[in-house]
């Protein structure tokens, strides 16, 4: 069993950065694809950002690309994204996924199978 625990999340600026955190626990299978989702207010999930445990990645968020970096720690207990120059666009709930069955793109919030609980980021302008 899979559990996922966001952190990081805050209230910043326009401009500013922020580091969201994802804390992993359980047995993690080295196919399987860690990810970054964000939910905005009156929104659907989409996806930002997936890397699998070999270490492709995909960039999912037109608005984000360029600005966001996922990344992961060697032992692999924690994933990691990180937010530069955010906008107030940029404002929602952004979650940490685990899909077991995924490819080298990004997947739909379909797919997932464990979800964080979240954390949230509010962008003033």
């Amino acid at each position: 069993q899979v559990q996922l625990v966001e952190s990081g999340g805050a209230a910043v600026q326009a401009g500013g950065s922020l580091r969201l955190s994802c804390a992993v626990s359980g047995v993690i299978n080295s196919r399987y694809c860690m990810a970054w989702f964000r939910q905005a207010p009156g929104k659907e999930r989409e996806p930002v950002a997936q890397m699998r445990f070999g270490g492709n990645t995909a960039y999912c968020s037109a608005s984000l690309r360029g600005r966001a970096t996922i990344s992961q720690d060697n032992a692999k207990h924690s994933l990691f994204l990180q937010l530069n120059s955010l906008k107030p666009e940029d404002t929602g709930i952004y979650y940490c996924a685990v899909t077991t069955a995924c490819a080298n793109y990004c997947s739909p919030a379909s797919w997932v199978d464990t979800w964080g609980q979240g954390t949230q980021v509010t962008v003033s302008s």
